[in-house]
């Protein structure tokens, strides 16, 4: 979602005219030239004296049903210059006659955009709930915000593992460092400094993989081994573990692959996969093949068992940033703004069955299932959002 502050409207205030504005000036006329001052709806004007008025306007029709001996008509939304109401719901320093908020009977309906309030997020937003931006970190009843871990990282947040069975998490961050947090409590536990960036992390049984520019660490929580893996060159970007095989994609445009050696407890080299012009940045095992994404736009699918490339499959435009895989079907990710669904022809080939296309480039995609076991297909935005699909309808 795009974070948006509250800032005030930046449109020039009519100040009042000689002939009908001022004190001498005729009330009728004032009450259609004047304006409201909103610095004093907002409790905070500081200007004596103010060229505005420090009360609200009556309705159009107020003077008319005055004279007619009915009664005044009731405050609400009639129009942008009419607006009237108690402090919690007058109107937002962006309000404008375009504004999306209004009225249900008696009582105001606060139409939200789905925009983050700057405010809320810095705890010092004054419109509570009529505040038209967005006070919830997500958008609909299907998640909630837990906790959120604070003073720990200093630059991007590049990789998250959560061993399975473990009640601690593990973030490696573009700061060169990973950190440890306690999943009860929120706290960071510990510091490992790596010195190189981390690109990426994973977990596979015991073993937490980290990868940073020039090597693969591997940390066995059992054991407390902490292997280093030579080989990668540049930084490394993705990394999946199959057929006992521990895969990695790297800056070079090459996939790396260690195999792990029990009785001398050391990974391996098994492999190297060249066939990439540009890095690779993501990968997945399914099926028996293993998918990689690449900043040169294309997706190479390899045979496990020869580790052989078979297809090259060109339908993106831009970075395939994440592929995933799903039933009998692939799902690939890009900077192009689309998520494609691969299916196998008859003849074994990958092909597009179904393109969905989005307002923002995509970075990564994840799959799970809601507590009442339905597939979700989350995916995250490059406009700081994740968006959450029923994986069905997607495909």
């Amino acid at each position: 979602m795009d974070f948006d502050a509250h800032g005030g409207n930046k449109g020039v205030f009519h100040r009042l005219s000689a002939g009908g504005g001022g004190p001498r000036g005729n009330h009728n006329d004032s009450n259609k030239n004047q304006r409201v001052c909103f610095h004093w709806r907002a409790g905070k004007c500081n200007r004596f004296p103010c060229p505005f008025l420090h009360r609200e306007l009556p309705p159009p029709n107020s003077a008319a049903t005055a004279s007619n001996g009915s009664h005044p008509a009731k405050r609400g939304f009639s129009t942008d210059s009419g607006f009237s109401g108690p402090p919690p719901t007058r109107r937002a320093p962006n309000f404008n006659s375009s504004s999306t908020w209004g009225r249900t009977g008696n009582n105001r309906v606060v139409k939200k955009t789905d925009k983050l309030c700057n405010y809320w997020i810095q705890g010092s937003c004054t419109f509570g709930e009529g505040c038209r931006y967005l006070h919830s970190w997500s958008l609909g009843d299907s998640f909630s915000l837990l906790t959120q871990l604070e003073g720990g990282h200093q630059k991007v947040v590049s990789g998250i593992a959560l061993p399975s069975g473990s009640d601690k998490l593990y973030t490696g961050s573009q700061d060169e460092t990973v950190r440890l947090w306690d999943c009860q409590s929120g706290q960071c536990m510990g510091v490992i400094n790596l010195g190189g960036e981390v690109g990426c992390m994973i977990t596979e049984g015991p073993w937490i993989f980290v990868g940073i520019p020039n090597l693969v660490k591997a940390w066995n929580l059992q054991t407390n081994a902490d292997l280093s893996l030579s080989g990668p060159v540049g930084q490394v970007y993705a990394m999946v573990v199959g057929s006992d095989l521990l895969f990695a994609g790297t800056q070079d445009s090459a996939i790396l692959a260690w195999r792990y050696n029990a009785a001398t407890s050391i990974f391996e080299p098994a492999a190297s996969l060249k066939g990439h012009s540009l890095a690779v940045v993501s990968l997945v095992v399914g099926a028996n093949r293993l998918f990689s994404g690449s900043m040169d736009n294309s997706i190479k699918v390899w045979n496990l068992e020869n580790l052989q490339c078979v297809q090259t499959l060109t339908g993106h435009t831009s970075v395939v940033m994440s592929v995933l895989c799903w039933d009998q079907f692939l799902l690939s990710s890009s900077l192009d703004k689309t998520i494609k669904v691969w299916a196998a022809t008859e003849r074994g080939d990958l092909e597009v069955t179904f393109t969905h296309q989005e307002e923002h480039g995509l970075l990564k995609l994840c799959g799970m299932h809601d507590l009442e076991g339905k597939p979700l297909l989350l995916c995250s935005c490059n406009d700081n959002s994740v968006r959450i699909y029923d994986l069905p309808s997607c495909v």
